[in-house]
């Protein structure tokens, strides 16, 4: 999701790549002057002093020039002043300028290897706290810095968001790009700690602005305006909780839709249709999280999703104790492109029954990156702890749903006695755990000759290798 650019003024390059101390000599025998300097008598300098002057594209050499005086500030006083300015440029550049920067701003400021070897010499004597702290200053990525220095911005911390939207925009094989998106990244694991965080309900009478983010943001069931959103958050037997950041109190950072029920539902109209019986929720014996959705690509990498699930569950289980199952229903975004692939493009579309075995083969036995499940949807779950309990046809009628998944949808189920022994399984012995019913269709479509008497491979349980 873009982030909104706004505007004013700034900077000119100058000066080596580590941003600190003096950098350049003036006239003959004059005090040798910073970066700061420089920009301050450049022509985007007098920017500075006057602004409220409407914003002019720069090039990434001109943003460059202005990270490169923020980094050399000595103290703090200046620094948010020339944070804003710093990202009035940066927003009212193109991408292509924008890209430029981003992949050059960590290039540009090496490590200063001659303090990490002091301070490495400091640590071998002395092995102290102080020579402790002065090795991990040391090692700070300059970066790392500007990053921070960059967050003192009025709106620093959404601002910074919407740059690394950029950056992975971006080719992240670029060397550049990927170490400047290291150092984002780790910035937002600390900032976006879900100790940090605040949990809140989302409801009919929440503010305007948060009611019309939920509708922005949601990406797997489209909420086709007002009366749509208002069946979603209003009823007595519907939920939307979201984590929000202290600096961003009107823009979710992840929600997710729950709707209370008395059976798993097998398919996502029984759960957003217009007309449908209201449950009474002291009565609902099933919670589903239908809907989750990450709000901001910027934040991509930082584990929300497993935190608010498991927050979410603490809340209904002390508001509605009888709850007895806590589940999903989910899509299967790759199925779709994977049987396409499995079967040859072109192929038709299986009957439903053959549609959902090849959905638990995908689901259990397709590996991607480091042996973990294909798809992302199962791999979020089922590496949270959830059991893969059930696969259904005919789920998702949606345009969305039948070109990602043919339909397809499955619940996962969350037994909180088990979830650490599920997430154990997938992590550290390569295995899915299913339920009896998800383990039938993957034995239908196998071999006859794999199969044992009773019908189960030898040795077969109901954890399936990944």
């Amino acid at each position: 999701m873009n982030t909104p650019r706004s505007g004013s003024e700034t900077a000119t390059r100058s000066g080596s790549g580590h941003g600190s101390g003096p950098v350049a000599s003036h006239g003959g025998g004059g005090r040798r002057r910073t970066p700061l300097d420089l920009l301050m008598n450049s022509g985007l300098g007098k920017l500075l002093r006057n602004i409220g002057i409407a914003p002019r594209q720069a090039s990434g050499e001109s943003l460059l020039d202005l990270a490169e005086a923020l980094l050399s500030l000595r103290g703090r006083a200046s620094g948010p002043a020339l944070a804003s300015a710093f990202f009035d440029l940066y927003e009212a550049s193109d991408l292509a300028a924008r890209q430029e920067f981003l992949a050059k701003v960590h290039g540009a400021h090496p490590a200063d290897a001659e303090a990490i070897d002091k301070a490495i010499t400091a640590w071998g004597e002395k092995r102290d706290e102080a020579a402790a702290r002065a090795l991990h200053k040391a090692t700070e990525s300059p970066s790392q810095k500007l990053i921070r220095l960059l967050n003192l911005a009025p709106q620093g911390t959404e601002r910074l968001i919407g740059m690394r939207e950029d950056l992975l925009a971006g080719p992240l094989g670029d060397g550049g790009l990927a170490a400047f998106d290291r150092d984002l990244e780790g910035a937002f694991a600390n900032w976006f700690n879900a100790g940090f965080l605040e949990l809140r309900r989302v409801a009919w009478d929440s503010p305007a602005r948060v009611l019309e983010r939920i509708i922005q943001y949601e990406a797997v069931h489209e909420i086709h305006g007002w009366d749509d959103l208002r069946r979603r958050v209003e009823p007595i037997d519907r939920r939307c909780y979201g984590f929000f950041h202290p600096q961003m109190m009107d823009d979710p950072l992840i929600f997710v839709e729950v709707a209370l029920t008395n059976e798993l539902p097998s398919a996502i109209h029984q759960i957003i249709a217009e007309e449908r019986d209201l449950v009474q929720p002291r009565d609902a014996t099933c919670a589903i999280f239908y809907s989750i959705n990450n709000c901001r690509n910027g934040l991509k990498g930082i584990p929300f999703g497993n935190y608010l699930i498991k927050r979410v569950v603490g809340l209904l289980r002390e508001e509605l104790p009888q709850l007895q199952t806590f589940a999903t229903l989910s899509p299967t975004p790759g199925f779709a492109k994977w049987l396409a692939k499995a079967q040859g493009d072109g192929s038709p579309v299986p009957p439903s029954r053959e549609l959902r075995g090849l959905a638990a083969r995908y689901l259990v036995q397709a590996k991607g990156k480091g042996g973990q499940p294909l798809d992302a949807v199962a791999r979020f779950h089922l590496g949270n702890g959830a059991r893969l309990e059930a696969v259904h046809a005919n789920a998702d009628l949606s345009e969305n749903g039948q070109r990602q998944a043919h339909g397809v949808m499955v619940n996962y189920v969350y037994d909180l006695g088990e979830i650490e022994a599920n997430h154990f399984a997938l992590t550290e012995l390569g295995t899915v755990v299913t339920s009896k019913a998800v383990q039938a269709l993957l034995e239908e479509g196998e071999p006859k000759d794999a199969k044992v008497k009773g019908g189960r491979k030898k040795g077969a349980k109901d954890a399936v290798a990944a």
